[in-house]
């Protein structure tokens, strides 16, 4: 029997203003109010205005998800405010601490408008804006905002496209659905986790 036999894991695009818990918080909306598959717990949390996320009941990849000791790539759709220059992006890519705390260097590239589907509430209308792909390999806490701000351009829309393999294409805000065997098996080759068949 493979070992991710006896986990339920599942891919959630969390919506922006929903708080990355299962327990409720009137008035504000969490996981539980779009997912009651009982017994999983989110791996790796966003925070109130943030949106995308992988979810899992497994303690074991969970751990390895969040972890900085394994080192495992998550990548955030940024929009924000100003047009960045090649000096600021290099700045960003370069950058190894924020406010004193060390940092790991981050990947950044431009991209173009990622066509993602309309905020509710809508991004303020900022002119002008544009978008950045940053791939990081650690996870502490608010570190795209806190990068770019640095940098001189705060982030007004920040949406967590993957982890590792595991994106959210194909979903919409709130929505959710299991992951395929094949999907899990090779999360966790990327976690290095031994697979027992």
């Amino acid at each position: 029997m493979s070992r991710w036999s006896n986990f339920h894991y599942l891919k959630f695009h969390k919506p922006f203003e929903v708080l990355c818990q299962f327990s409720p918080s009137p008035p504000k909306l969490t996981l539980k109010n779009f997912i009651t598959v009982p017994g999983i717990y989110p791996a790796g949390r966003l925070d109130y205005r943030s949106e995308g996320l992988l979810l899992t009941d497994d303690s074991v990849a969970q751990h390895r998800l969040t972890s900085p000791q394994y080192q495992h790539p998550k990548t955030y759709l940024v929009q924000v405010e100003g047009l960045v220059s090649d000096s600021a992006l290099q700045a960003i890519q370069q950058m190894d601490s924020i406010s004193g705390q060390p940092i790991s260097p981050v990947a950044a590239e431009f991209i173009p408008d990622p066509g993602l589907s309309h905020r509710l509430p809508p991004v303020r209308d900022y002119h002008p804006t544009c978008w950045l792909r940053i791939t990081l390999h650690e996870g502490k806490k608010h570190q795209v905002r806190r990068i770019t701000a640095a940098a001189g351009y705060p982030t007004l829309r920040l949406v967590r496209f993957s982890i590792g393999s595991i994106t959210i294409e194909g979903l919409e805000p709130g929505q959710w659905r299991n992951l395929s065997t094949g999907e899990v098996k090779r999360l966790y080759q990327e976690l290095r986790i031994p697979v027992q068949e």
